[in-house]
């Protein structure tokens, strides 16, 4: 077996671009962690994100050869990963309806209440969203893609973009606040 630490990142992708399976199983494993973390965010469970890291990672070494090596690698197994994730949660998205929240003034929320939340905390906050508003806070707040990237990817208006990033952020005040309320 190959040992990882021996390998320079562009001596694993140019093994990958000529096909080496032990090869393509070592950049898998070095890249899997990071993967699965952009995997996590865009779908409903764990087995959805394995789901898509594994697609993901599939189209990866049958796309290889397109990679420029000028790129930061990470970046486009990102780019590769979060497409591949979207694409999976845009069969559902089209069918879910969306929940509606109680209308309620922005409230801020004390330092108090954040300071206190790790990144665990935060991921199970954004599970309380409604699958489409999770997304997008997702691929807006933490990817940094545009309302109209966002449009485009999920094909729908990017009006519809704003509107449900402003009711995921409504509803994240609103659960703040409760829990704001409950210390």
């Amino acid at each position: 077996m190959l040992k990882p630490k021996s390998i320079t990142e562009s001596e694993l992708i140019s093994q990958c671009k000529k096909g080496s399976i032990r090869y393509q199983e070592v950049l898998y494993k070095q890249y899997y962690g990071y993967a699965m973390g952009i995997g996590l965010r865009y779908s409903i469970n764990r087995d959805d994100a394995l789901e898509a890291v594994n697609d993901a990672f599939i189209k990866v070494f049958n796309a290889i050869h397109t990679y420029s090596e000028d790129k930061p690698f990470k970046a486009w197994l990102r780019t590769v990963v979060v497409n591949t994730a979207i694409d999976q949660r845009r069969k559902g998205l089209k069918f879910m309806m969306n929940t509606d929240i109680d209308e309620a003034p922005p409230i801020g929320q004390h330092a108090s209440v954040v300071g206190k939340m790790n990144a665990e905390d935060i991921l199970k906050l954004l599970d309380e969203l409604p699958a489409i508003q999770s997304t997008i806070f997702n691929l807006y707040e933490i990817d940094g893609y545009s309302h109209e990237e966002i449009g485009n990817m999920l094909d729908i208006p990017v009006s519809s973009s704003r509107v449900y990033l402003s009711r995921a952020k409504e509803k994240l005040r609103k659960i703040l606040s409760t829990e704001e309320q409950e210390l």
